[in-house]
């Protein structure tokens, strides 16, 4: 039985146009996203057959792939979690529209909600190749934080939960927005979901540093 199920878009192929094509969607979702949890489920396959047999000479690099395709899993089912359509998405959150935790966060850890969008554009912008620009809580300081993340998995610390992300791979919005990820990464602020970046810091929030040693 597979371990990893591709979930389902919570919209239609069309629900984020005209930010986001529906061919765009259907592509990243059907194909790539398709892709990681195929990957993941093949490798956690291939390390129980080395298990069985003893043979360790390729655990390097499945150990490699797996943290590539299950990383790539995860931020893509947060990924299209965090988007709604332009109608309901975009703007900032505020405590008129019941996030006011998430407001002053954003404010304590950046020092105004402009300085954290110009933080997390740059930083999803500038991915050098391919890469994600991630809002994260990080438990240690209870602070929010900007990660630049390569491909899927680096310049992340240990620990931190991603509660907002910008996919900034090519197959995100090449074909739309051709080599100007600049221009994509500017428009997906229009159809971020904050009440659903809320809840995910809550949850983080409520967490805290529970699962992690105090030095």
């Amino acid at each position: 039985m597979a371990l990893y199920t591709l979930p389902e878009l919570p919209y239609d192929y069309s629900a984020l146009a005209p930010v986001i094509s529906p061919e765009i969607i259907e592509l990243h979702h059907d194909k790539h996203h398709a892709t990681y949890v195929r990957g993941a489920n093949d490798t956690v396959e291939q390390l129980a057959e080395a298990r069985d047999k003893e043979s360790w000479g390729s655990v390097n690099g499945l150990e490699k792939n797996l943290a590539f395709h299950l990383s790539g899993h995860i931020l893509h089912s947060i990924y299209w979690r965090n988007m709604t359509g332009p109608k309901d998405g975009g703007g900032q959150p505020t405590a008129a529209d019941g996030l006011g935790d998430l407001a002053d966060a954003i404010t304590e850890s950046f020092g105004s909600f402009a300085g954290f969008k110009a933080q997390l554009s740059r930083a999803a912008a500038t991915t050098q190749g391919s890469g994600w620009g991630v809002l994260a809580h990080e438990p240690l300081s209870g602070r929010l934080i900007v990660e630049q993340v390569y491909d899927h998995q680096g310049n992340v610390g240990q620990g931190s939960t991603p509660v907002l992300v910008f996919d900034a791979w090519e197959h995100a919005f090449y074909l739309q927005y051709k080599n100007q990820k600049a221009d994509f990464v500017e428009a997906m602020w229009a159809v971020v979901d904050w009440q659903d970046v809320a809840r995910r810091y809550a949850a983080a929030k409520e967490r805290g540093d529970s699962l992690l040693l105090r030095p």
